[in-house]
């Protein structure tokens, strides 16, 4: 299939935060995490805030805007918290609450003293709910990427659950896209491409995954 076809298969497959998320369209984000906010009554509706929420937090992090992702993530751990604490079985919730805890930390890392544990914990109990999830499993890989390793983070923790969770999802784009961020990281810049490249297979639409394709070096 040409490449724009399997961009507009990706696109009619995604919803409407994957496409904006994959075309790192912040506004058209912020204005659904806005609308959720306003509508959040109960569990399942602050849920859906806190993703929303969440993906904003995640192209802003994309875009180099770490203070706009911050404000972004804290807005979204209320409704998170709320969400969390009136289904505390929900892997889904936690899973949520630790992403948008584990997004404030690179805008200032003694953040990491206070919302490192949260979303620790967030997530942990996510897994202990769902060992098996690959969402589970890839969110908590996220927490450990921005955590750093002095604070029970880093690279080796965070490539062991994205290879988890591409075991458990084969198609899951996210998976690879994140484990190519941290083989680059670890300087294993071959590994990194293939990984790329896999995850642009799986969503040609992506645009933050063709960036860090084109700045990773092929030596």
């Amino acid at each position: 299939m040409p490449v724009l076809g399997l961009t507009l298969a990706a696109a009619a497959w995604a919803g409407p935060l994957e496409e904006a998320r994959n075309r790192q369209d912040l506004a058209a984000l912020e204005r659904i995490a806005q609308q959720r906010a306003g509508a959040a009554k109960d569990a399942a509706s602050q849920h859906g805030a806190a993703e929303a929420y969440a993906f904003a937090a995640e192209v802003a992090l994309e875009l180099r805007d770490k203070q706009k992702a911050r404000a972004l993530a804290e807005a979204g751990i209320r409704f998170a918290e709320q969400a969390a604490a009136a289904k505390p079985d929900s892997a889904e919730h936690h899973r949520v609450l630790g992403t948008l805890c584990g997004q404030v930390i690179p805008a200032n890392v003694l953040a990491g003293l206070r919302y490192g544990k949260r979303a620790r914990e967030a997530l942990d109990r996510a897994v202990q709910l769902e060992p098996g999830n690959p969402k589970v499993l890839l969110s908590r890989g996220v927490g450990y990427y921005y955590l750093p390793e002095a604070l029970g983070g880093g690279p080796a923790l965070a490539l062991e659950q994205f290879e988890q969770a591409a075991q458990r999802d084969p198609k899951s784009d996210e998976a690879f896209l994140w484990m190519g961020l941290t083989l680059r990281k670890l300087n294993r810049l071959a590994d990194a491409r293939r990984a790329f490249e896999r995850s642009l297979q799986l969503n040609p639409a992506r645009v933050w995954t063709q960036q860090q394709l084109d700045k990773t070096p092929a030596q």
